[in-house]
């Protein structure tokens, strides 16, 4: 080998030396890091809130008794379709009709002693007219005392009268009150639909609820034309989601089937109030009533099924995003930004931030030595962030893995992984 050519060699080894020794000067003298990268592109990203619960219908009535009593006909089974109006039960009403008769007896006697009221008024008005014209055409025969004790006890007899027809009206109303009673024997469907729920035999009693002891549930009948999936959504979703949203709903009982529907009611108080009997406040979750309502329920659908809904909160098309895992906070103290490295969306992506933590991500420079650039983060779907500000469209970031993000440092130097994808691609 000639002596110039071992020149060049040697010349070409310490410049080869010296861009290694720069490489490592610049990442801090630390080896490089081995990660994932992607570029920042524009992509369709839907916002999903996912909860789980179970079925309910929309409209559906828990029946139980106004009035205690022993089931005496009961002609419906769990699981039958009825009609508004169809006879559901009868409760023995022997005591009640009882208690008609002696209404209507009672209303009987106070008629009786109206009509003697009134008899007995007619008669004392007379007396005193009576007396008042006597006294008028000749005043020795009657004395003025004897006029004003006929008129005084006329209006006595009115005033009875008058005791006497409330006395009427009170009887009319504890007969309409028997009455009442007596037609609650009987037990109709309020509403066309299919039961549900059946939890009386016949022969057994119904117990009329109490403020402290609540009655017996005789059945339910509910309308499953109409069914909701009732869902438990976190306190730190419920404000991602609207009245309207469309959802996706999957049902335990019908898998590899997914269901479409609208929210249409959001609960304005948590499903466990805090401070709640059993519960520690400390340890509780607050969750919110959310309910879904199905646009076609599947045939065989039934009360209290499991479900879980993806309620789709908001959609972006075409957005700047960045993979999820991407995303990172440092501490302010270990970042510096340079001057001429400065953007007004950076500026506008460290606004608003804790003062002791920024959010970003490692953006892959020259010479694989990573930026960390502060940015501003929108909706997030299913595996991205749609970006606000801080980046802009083609720009690579360290996307993986997730502990080598976390040893990252700002001007740290990397070496990207190529990923199966691109492993196949290349050698193809």
């Amino acid at each position: 080998m000639s002596r110039g050519r071992k020149i060049l060699i040697g010349a070409g080894v310490v410049g080869l030396v010296g861009i290694l020794a720069a490489r490592a000067v610049l990442a801090g003298g630390e080896d490089a890091v081995a990660v994932r990268a992607e570029k920042v592109e524009r992509r369709d990203l839907v916002a999903k809130v996912r909860a789980s619960g179970h079925i309910e219908p929309k409209r559906s009535v828990d029946i139980s008794a106004d009035i205690s009593g022993r089931v005496v006909e009961l002609p419906v089974e769990e699981g039958q379709s009825v009609r508004e109006g169809d006879l559901l039960l009868i409760i023995d009403p022997t005591q009640y009709e009882a208690a008609v008769q002696r209404a209507e007896a009672a209303l009987a006697e106070a008629r009786a002693r109206e009509v003697q009221a009134r008899t007995d008024y007619e008669q004392a008005q007379r007396d005193a007219d009576r007396l008042s014209q006597l006294k008028e055409r000749t005043e020795d025969l009657v004395t003025d005392q004897e006029v004003e004790q006929a008129v005084t006890l006329a209006e006595v007899k009115r005033s009875l009268w008058a005791a006497a027809e409330h006395g009427v009206a009170m009887a009319r109303a504890a007969v309409d009150e028997a009455r009442d009673r007596l037609d609650k024997t009987v037990i109709r469907a309020p509403m066309s639909g299919r039961i549900t729920r059946l939890a009386v035999e016949k022969g057994e009693t119904a117990i009329v609820g109490t403020m402290n002891n609540p009655g017996s549930l005789l059945l339910t009948v509910a309308d499953l034309s109409e069914m909701e999936a009732v869902i438990e959504v976190d306190e730190t979703d419920v404000p991602e989601v609207s009245i309207g949203d469309s959802a996706a709903v999957e049902i335990d009982a019908f898998p590899n089937e997914r269901f479409t529907g609208r929210v249409t009611k959001i609960g304005n108080s948590s499903i466990r109030p805090i401070g709640s009997v059993g519960t520690t406040t400390g340890e509780q979750a607050i969750d919110f009533e959310v309910r879904i309502a199905l646009d076609a329920p599947p045939e065989g659908i039934r009360p209290d099924l499991s479900a879980t809904a993806d309620v789709v909160t908001a959609i972006r098309e075409t957005v700047l995003s960045i993979p999820i895992i991407a995303l990172t906070l440092i501490d302010e103290n270990d970042f510096e930004l340079l001057e001429n490295e400065l953007m007004a969306s950076d500026s506008a992506a460290i606004a608003g931030r804790d003062a002791s933590q920024i959010e970003g991500v490692y953006v892959v420079g020259e010479d694989n030595v990573v930026r960390f650039r502060p940015v501003e983060i929108g909706i997030t779907g299913d595996n991205y962030f749609e970006v606000l500000s801080g980046l802009e469209e083609g720009e690579t970031v360290v996307s993986g893995t997730y502990q080598a993000i976390r040893e990252l440092r700002d001007g740290s130097l990397i070496e990207v992984e190529e990923d199966d994808a691109n492993r196949r691609g290349r050698g193809s």
